[in-house]
């Protein structure tokens, strides 16, 4: 079973994937592929270099991510220039890993936040959606370094929740502890996985 796990920023998707390999899914993580695609892979980062300027490396010649996200956040422009240099290098090793797991694995999830902006939905048996209310969102991002107009930024480039909704086979509420997001993951894989067998 192909699991696409989905939601907006700072909703508790790495949490949630984290439960799910601890119930033993394979959880492919999109956003560690585009962090290996873009140091990996020197024509992209160059590109990258071109289109947004020098300023994006440190001394070393290496991605500075959170200055490329700033600027690349900045304005839709700028996002839509970023995602049409990385997200084709991105999807072709996404779905190169999903194919290789769905042939040892039964139970693969892939942890995405642009899922539905790929249409990658179209592609999983499942879609879950973790959901959180924006003020426990935007406490978690500035938890992890990301300023409130960044992260508002962030949120706005996302397709409002109405859309994860609509097009989820299931959403979670993640406003509780770990162990609330667990049971709900526990339930959930229980009523799809012998659905499927």
């Amino acid at each position: 079973m192909l699991i696409g796990l989905t939601g907006q920023i700072g909703s508790g998707k790495t949490t949630a994937a984290t439960i799910f390999k601890k119930l033993g899914a394979f959880v492919i993580d999109a956003d560690l592929i585009g962090r290996e695609v873009v140091e990996k892979t020197y024509p992209l980062l160059r590109s990258l270099v071109r289109t947004f300027g020098p300023e994006i490396l440190d001394k070393n010649g290496r991605l500075k991510r959170k200055k490329l996200a700033s600027i690349a956040f900045a304005t839709k422009e700028n996002r839509d220039k970023l995602n049409s240099l990385v997200h084709p290098y991105l999807l072709s090793t996404l779905r190169l890993r999903m194919r290789r797991a769905l042939r040892e694995k039964e139970l693969v999830v892939v942890d995405a936040a642009l899922l539905l902006d790929w249409g990658l939905d179209k592609e999983m048996d499942r879609v879950l959606v973790i959901h959180t209310s924006l003020e426990k969102r935007l406490a978690r991002l500035a938890a992890r370094g990301i300023t409130r107009r960044d992260a508002l930024a962030r949120q706005k480039a996302q397709f409002p929740f109405s859309e994860f909704r609509r097009r989820a086979d299931r959403v979670i509420l993640n406003n509780g502890s770990k162990t609330d997001l667990e049971k709900k993951i526990r339930k959930f894989l229980s009523r799809n996985l012998t659905q499927t067998n």
